[in-house]
């Protein structure tokens, strides 16, 4: 989405710029200027969804930030999930600034960046949290907040005009399990220095009461697993290792051993090793020898809860997977939140998985999920915590920026709601919305990235949809067609059927037809036989395929 650019200060103020993240789940991005320098915060991915079938990851369009590269002082990350730290390969190469991470995120950030051949190139500093530095014009601390991943922190951005407080990813859990809890002291230590504004997580802002504890979840699971029999399989985020390891716990407290499947899964339990976690569980048993320890006792933890297609779990219930297989008497358990927008493709992957005899668990039956987002209560004791004068509602869709908006109002704030590409204005007397910048989203295609909506991608949806015709025609130099065209049209027929023969027929009598003066111009020529057969389709389909005809002039 293109917004128009209207003339801003390039100095003397400060302002935040969502990039990415702000009216929609996941890809975020968020950038703060400061006195004509800018500092972006996180640099995530997102799923596209099934409006765009043609595409499975998509990051947020850095070109306006690009473009400002000289200004850019550096990229802090907040914590190790995906939608925050998962685009910084794909974007840094255009950005080419300093990045700033914990402990635990560094350990990830470097094993991505290596496998995107940039561990060399990238100026990767680890900040401890708590921990302070300063960056050009602002004077950075990192706090510590409990979330489903380790080392997850809150940001606060001193500069001259005022305090801001971006959240990031959090909640309240007086047992985490990993990690010591939110330090809430430190957050009224910040509200007594006075805080101008805080950007903060809304993904749960409609739901009452209280997130929960992991602590829960880890006594339900040594409950649940203990009572199964067969194979038991169990997805979850890669990085929430006190996930992980509640289920490898309860796992060897019932007897089995637990194999990992899923090369973001192992990445992060080696981050984890690295920096000091997951001290009580044993080693885990390799994919190749999953398959040769009795059903009763193994389990695996899988890669695969948001329903990818090429996820561990996905090849799985595809009976594509070379080492591992489930069926019969097997239960596979979804310890996890759906994302909006991947419904249909996990109750796809939760059918296929049923289809082949399986007991699927979710956590709509089975208490084995808590969120990692604040509910309602959370955010209400934050607001007391911190009392900001300005709230600004990120990460969420619409309804939920809305609905954490009117909460931080019956707080004592002044909430503004924002989304993706506006420019809003924290310096001054009063907030607002002072300018505008493009936005816009790209696709993951292996190591290119590609406008979401533009040629390529749309032309592969089209595809999808309406499929493709691909004809190769010679002729003389006068126009004529010398021997018999060759038509395919796969996906549209049958590769034994009639319609291939028939279509090459109605091009050659389509050509005949040409005029004389045509048939000596290529690009009539081509012109021409794309029509005669995108009309032939659409009279047998009714529908408009992409051709693509292959003119060989002899």
């Amino acid at each position: 989405m293109n917004k128009t650019i209207t003339p801003g200060p390039a100095s003397g103020d400060l302002a935040f710029i969502p990039l990415g993240g702000t009216g929609e789940i996941g890809m975020n991005l968020n950038v703060y200027r400061c006195d004509g320098k800018l500092l972006a915060v996180d640099c995530g991915i997102g799923f596209a969804g099934p409006d765009f079938p043609a595409a499975e990851i998509v990051v947020p369009d850095a070109a306006w930030l690009a473009e400002r590269a000289d200004q850019l002082v550096g990229l802090v990350i907040t914590h190790a999930h995906e939608d925050h730290v998962g685009a910084v390969a794909h974007l840094w190469p255009s950005l080419e600034c300093p990045v700033y991470a914990g402990p635990f995120v560094s350990a990830v950030l470097r094993r991505k960046l290596a496998e995107a051949g940039l561990s060399q190139d990238v100026e990767l500093h680890t900040k401890p949290i708590p921990g302070r530095w300063k960056l050009g014009p602002f004077d950075l601390e990192f706090l510590r907040v409990t979330h489903s991943v380790p080392e997850a922190a809150a940001l606060v951005i001193r500069t001259r005009h005022g305090t801001v407080l971006h959240t990031g990813d959090w909640k309240l859990d007086p047992e985490p399990l990993i990690g010591p809890p939110t330090d809430e002291a430190a957050f009224a230590r910040l509200a007594e220095e006075g805080v101008l504004a805080m950007v903060c997580d809304s993904t749960n802002a409609l739901v009452e009461g209280h997130s929960g504890s992991e602590a829960e979840v880890r006594r339900n699971f040594h409950a649940l697993i203990r009572q199964l029999r067969g194979r038991v399989a169990v997805t979850c985020f890669a990085t929430n290792l006190a996930r992980v390891e509640s289920i490898a716990l309860a796992a060897k407290a019932a007897g089995r051993d637990v194999a990992l499947f899923g090369r973001s899964l192992r990445n992060a339990v080696n981050a984890a090793r690295e920096c000091g976690y997951l001290s009580q569980v044993p080693d885990f048993v390799s994919e190749e020898e999953a398959g040769f320890i009795p059903d009763d006792n193994l389990l695996i933890i899988c890669t695969g809860s948001q329903g990818e297609p090429r996820s561990a779990l996905s090849k799985i219930a595809a009976d594509t997977h070379p080492h591992m297989a489930l069926g019969e008497g097997d239960t596979v358990i979804f310890s996890s939140r759906m994302i909006p927008g991947n419904e249909r493709a996990i109750r796809r992957l939760q059918d296929d998985l049923t289809r082949r005899g399986c007991r699927v668990m979710t956590a709509d039956d089975h208490a084995v999920h808590v969120s990692g987002h604040p509910c309602r209560d959370e955010l209400k004791r934050l607001y007391q915590l911190v009392k900001p004068r300005i709230a600004v509602p990120v990460h969420g869709e619409w309804r939920h920026l809305s609905e954490h908006a009117a909460l931080a109002r019956e707080c004592g704030a002044e909430a503004i709601i924002v989304e993706d590409g506006d420019v809003l204005r924290l310096s001054g007397n009063k907030p607002d919305v002072a300018d505008s910048v493009p936005v816009g989203r790209l696709a993951v295609d292996e190591k290119r990235l590609l406008p979401l909506e533009g040629g390529l991608m749309s032309a592969r949806k089209r595809m999808l949809f309406n499929g493709v015709v691909v004809a190769s025609l010679a002729v003389d130099e006068q126009g004529r067609v010398v021997g018999r065209p060759r038509v395919s049209a796969p996906g549209l027929f049958e590769a034994e059927g009639p319609e291939h023969e028939q279509l090459a027929d109605e091009l050659a009598r389509g050509m005949h037809e040409l005029p004389k003066g045509l048939r000596r111009e290529d690009g009539a020529v081509t012109e021409a036989a794309r029509a005669l057969l995108r009309k032939a389709v659409g009279r047998r389909l009714r529908k408009r395929p992409n051709v693509e005809v292959h003119l060989l002039r002899v």
